[in-house]
């Protein structure tokens, strides 16, 4: 896996990919302005195919949690995620401080309670809605640790988008009519997709290409293992399901998470964040394509919002590294 060309140093804050930003480009030519564009760009097809991979994959998931309950697919997914990506990256194990490994740490709990929490959460609600609740982490992560009023502008739209969403995604059922304890599940996966955004950019800069991912992976694994064989038992080691099961792996985790680490050494985390406002409106496609989960006027109108405000994030990030 080719090494992504890295961003500037780790910010001293907490929130460290918060205020981390690209070298600018060189000022006073086209090819700059276009360099820009394309450096902009780039970053943002990363996260919106992160964005496609992870929804159908959690469509996908919801046709095999009959077979292997939440928690097993669960288990499933980071499990066979994790031996694919520890076989590709072979990580080194050596070298690294104790700060660098307690940021793996984090990495893999918060991979672990965002997966665990929102597939106990699309076990009890539609897809649309659970992920319309999840993106409000991301939204507002965006908000608290932005340093610019756009960026709040434009979390603001988005969060627009998602409340006019979350009254019809999903086959048409409202917040109102929802499973209490699936929606507590998906806001708390919303809190750790935040943790999850913080720690990714976090694990990008202290370990090259996706060794700390590799390494993350492996921990949210063996967290999630002995919830998944309580559950499931021996139906995870049905050939049909674990075969499955590797499906879910690739589409949710190893491609979309490799995906997303990259994009995060290259765009600051509140217009990742913001751009998360994007996932409500694949949910929503998804579940129209393999779930059958009907799409309503106005949740087109939701999702056209919700790209309004992502374009807007993109735009403001671009014209300042171009500025």
């Amino acid at each position: 896996m080719p090494a992504p060309s890295s961003s500037s140093s780790p910010a001293a804050s907490p929130a460290v990919a918060a205020t981390a930003a690209d070298p600018s480009p060189t000022q006073g030519s086209g090819s700059a302005s276009g360099s820009g564009l394309r450096s902009g760009l780039g970053p943002v097809a990363l996260v919106i195919s992160a964005g496609i991979s992870v929804q159908f994959g959690a469509a996908l998931a919801v046709m095999i949690m009959p077979r292997a309950g939440a928690a097993g697919v669960v288990t499933l997914r980071l499990a066979a995620a994790a031996i694919v990506l520890l076989l590709l990256c072979r990580p080194k194990v050596r070298g690294y401080s104790r700060a660098d490994w307690g940021t793996v740490l984090a990495f893999g709990v918060a991979m672990a309670g965002m997966n665990g929490l929102f597939y106990q959460s699309i076990d009890r609600i539609p897809l649309g809605p659970a992920v319309t609740l999840e993106v409000l982490g991301p939204l507002a992560l965006s908000v608290i640790v932005s340093r610019r009023l756009v960026n709040v502008l434009w979390a603001g739209l988005a969060l627009g988008g998602v409340v006019l969403l979350s009254g019809h995604g999903g086959g048409g059922l409202g917040f109102g009519s929802l499973d209490p304890l699936g929606a507590a599940f998906a806001l708390g996966a919303g809190a750790m997709w935040a943790a999850y955004i913080v720690f990714s950019a976090r694990t990008g800069r202290r370990f090259p290409q996706a060794d700390g991912l590799a390494l993350a992976m492996a921990v949210a694994a063996v967290i999630s293992l002995p919830l998944g064989i309580a559950e499931a038992g021996s139906d995870l080691l049905v050939p049909s399901t674990l075969a499955l099961g590797l499906g879910v792996a690739v589409l949710s985790s190893v491609l979309p998470y490799t995906l997303e680490l990259l994009a995060l050494r290259r765009m600051p985390a509140p217009t990742f964040a913001i751009l998360m406002s994007l996932e409500p409106a694949i949910a929503a496609t998804a579940g129209f394509l393999v779930l059958n989960q009907a799409m309503s006027a106005l949740d087109a109108l939701a999702i056209a919002l919700v790209i309004a405000a992502s374009m807007g994030a993109v735009r403001s990030q671009i014209r300042r590294k171009a500025a």
